[in-house]
């Protein structure tokens, strides 16, 4: 079973934030978190997607930034985020991944989690050091129709360059190219890193050496989480 935090959001739910630099496999082993504990993977961009192909009131609002080729507001993404999380699907917690990248989008998802009554248990730190960082991402594969992500040699897909998901192209993403990839680690360092230090003064940070293969990795994790 998870370990119960005593007063902290729901009774037997635990709510995860993961933290990392991009690439050190956090959206890996929150998958594999959701899949032992039963709780839902939350992306941003997956929701931030979702709201806009359904044309929701907070979709709408989004898409007019995007539009314009603004970012969308800190408060509209933790709107969705908190709409996201009373979800039924939600009742045993869940598990955050791209957000917050930021303290000020710290404070502000924290600000609206007290209004009902949740609050983040785990932060989870999967540590990498940035030469890991960029001969990982070289290596990785996404599959723009599903979002579904692989790795040449530690997570392959069954049919070279064929997504086992949904059957379509695999692609080397932009993002994972190595130029970009060093400018991505710079706005880490200087943005995201910081809530390293953030959750660290709410006693609820736990890093983790990302650096093993996925399995020892995730081993840590549940040792963090419990059985």
């Amino acid at each position: 079973m998870l370990k119960e935090k005593a007063g902290i959001g729901r009774r037997n739910s635990v709510k995860i934030i993961m933290l990392g630099a991009p690439g050190a496999g956090k959206g890996t082993q929150a998958q594999k978190i959701s899949e032992k504990y039963k709780i839902p993977h939350i992306s941003t961009a997956n929701i931030l997607r979702a709201n806009i192909k359904e044309g929701t009131v907070l979709g709408k609002k989004a898409k007019a930034f995007i539009d314009q080729g603004l970012l969308v507001p800190d408060e509209l993404v933790v709107d969705l985020v908190t709409d996201r999380l009373k979800q039924e699907d939600c009742s045993n917690g869940y598990i955050l991944d791209g957000f917050p990248r930021t303290i000020p989008q710290a404070q502000a998802l924290d600000a609206a989690l007290i209004k009902i009554d949740e609050f983040i248990d785990f932060a989870l730190d999967v540590d990498v050091p940035d030469p890991f960082i960029i001969e990982r991402m070289a290596g990785r594969r996404a599959c723009l129709d599903c979002g579904a992500t692989y790795h040449l040699s530690s997570m392959p897909p069954k049919c070279e360059g064929i997504c086992d998901r949904c059957g379509k192209k695999l692609v080397l993403r932009d993002d994972d190219q190595p130029e970009t990839v060093l400018q991505r680690l710079k706005v880490y360092h200087e943005q995201t890193k910081p809530l390293i230090m953030y959750y660290q003064s709410k006693s609820i940070l736990h890093s983790v050496d990302g650096t093993k293969d996925l399995d020892e990795v995730f081993a840590q994790i549940v040792k963090v989480l419990g059985e």
